[in-house]
């Protein structure tokens, strides 16, 4: 492990945005993370995985530790699931692509989410009718303040939409090293319902879908209403579907018959923050080296050398427009870096 100074972080999120690190540190195991966790000059760090969640909007004046923890392996399993664990430095893809190889479901409709695993938890990731929780058995993290090792199950992580403990109180308090899941070995639940996959099966003339079917439809959706990073800095939804009242919705539903609207829970429900964004006129908006995407209103974009307060500031415009067209305020999912 090399402790750097001065680094650019521009090959460490998904923006590529060119913030710099002051002090910067990549750790490949959980020896490694204790080790620079003691290190008085890591004192309050920054954590980074894939960068896929955030967007730094200056640079960082704490010390930044890279999480790089990989691996892959088998824990337990009995003749219907197994569990598996993941390093936190893994791709959440190549995850996904790990479990379809050995025929193991429960993560097909997550696939090319980017990130990495030990970011997953943090923000509940979710798509296509299916959640992390879902698959979720548990995870083990350190602590920053005095480098203990902790086990957290579904319970301690009280995980909502894109959102758990570790995105709120717990966000400085530690470090995800692995995470554990529960997959299905056999007897696969298929979920085709969410989205556009059933038509997409259709198309391909797949009336009986396997895991890797699904898999394969969601793939071929995301890649063609998504823009690849590494060709256009983004960083997916870069925006949050709002939850609101039903009262609220009812209202809504009066002036806009068309409203995608979906029940969350109670008297709630969960709104298209995608149709409230190309219905304000801001799809395919751009303002110079900023915009939102032509072909997915929610994908904030950079088309060039755009600035991390550049793109917060149109983002901010996006929420603007919105709030004064349907009342609604729509909140980040990625984290705001200032």
């Amino acid at each position: 492990m090399t402790v750097l100074e001065n680094v650019s972080l521009k090959e460490f999120n998904t923006f590529g945005v060119d913030a710099k690190a002051s002090l910067f540190a990549s750790v490949k195991n959980q020896l490694e993370l204790q080790e620079v966790l003691k290190d008085p000059r890591f004192k309050n760090p920054f954590l980074i995985g894939g960068g896929s969640n955030l967007l730094f909007v200056n640079s960082i004046s704490r010390p930044v530790i890279h999480i790089n923890i990989g691996g892959i392996k088998i824990i337990d399993e009995n003749d219907d699931s197994v569990i598996v664990s993941a390093g936190a430095g893994i791709k959440w893809h190549d995850l996904v692509l790990w479990a379809l190889k050995n025929n193991y479901g429960g993560i097909e409709n997550l696939a090319l989410i980017p990130g990495n695993t030990g970011t997953a938890p943090i923000q509940n990731i979710g798509a296509y009718g299916v959640e992390l929780k879902d698959v979720f058995y548990n995870l083990i993290a350190v602590s920053i303040d005095d480098c203990s090792t902790h086990i957290f199950d579904e319970n301690d992580c009280e995980f909502g939409y894109r959102d758990s403990k570790f995105k709120n109180e717990w966000s400085h308090q530690y470090v995800i090293t692995s995470v554990r899941l529960m997959l299905q070995k056999n007897n696969h639940f298929i979920n085709t319902q969410y989205g556009a996959i059933e038509k997409t099966l259709i198309k391909k003339n797949i009336s009986n879908p396997s895991i890797q079917d699904v898999a394969d439809a969601v793939i071929e959706i995301r890649n063609n209403k998504l823009p690849n990073p590494k060709e256009l800095g983004n960083s997916g939804s870069f925006l949050k579907n709002p939850i609101v009242s039903k009262e609220k919705t009812d209202k809504l539903l009066l002036e806009h018959p068309n409203l995608p609207h979906y029940e969350f829970t109670g008297n709630f429900y969960k709104i298209s923050a995608g149709w409230l964004i190309e219905k304000s006129g801001l799809k395919g908006l751009r303002e110079g080296n900023v915009g939102m995407h032509a072909q997915q209103a929610l994908v904030l974009v950079n088309y060039g050398n755009a600035t991390g307060k550049e793109l917060w500031k149109f983002a901010q415009k996006v929420q603007q427009t919105v709030a004064q067209k349907f009342g609604i305020t729509l909140d980040p999912e990625v984290n705001i870096i200032e």
